[in-house]
């Protein structure tokens, strides 16, 4: 009696399960290292309050900026878009005066 899968079909299914693997790692250490980039840019709230004096940002904001990799940024600010919607809320809108 044949096995059911040749050893090829093994083979293949071993690397596509080892391919699946490192994607995820590599999606798990991209998502924990943008939230901690994300987590670092906190030195930059005292410039971006609406009730901030200061809206120069420091040397140490703009370096926490320039680290965070733009499309962890990009991503984030889409998500929080997209928050209310899955809320049950109406959507943000933002006067470009404010």
């Amino acid at each position: 009696m044949k096995p059911f899968v040749s050893l090829s079909s093994k083979a293949t299914l071993l690397f596509m399960l080892i391919a699946l693997l490192v994607q995820t790692q590599v999606d798990e250490s991209q998502a924990q290292s943008c939230s901690a980039d994300l987590g670092n840019l906190n030195v930059c709230a005292p410039f971006v309050v609406p009730s901030a004096n200061n809206t120069n940002p420091s040397h140490d904001c703009c370096g926490a900026l320039q680290a965070v990799n733009h499309e962890c940024l990009c991503n984030t600010i889409r998500i929080a878009a997209r928050l209310p919607a899955q809320c049950n809320l109406p959507p943000i809108t933002c006067d470009a005066g404010n």
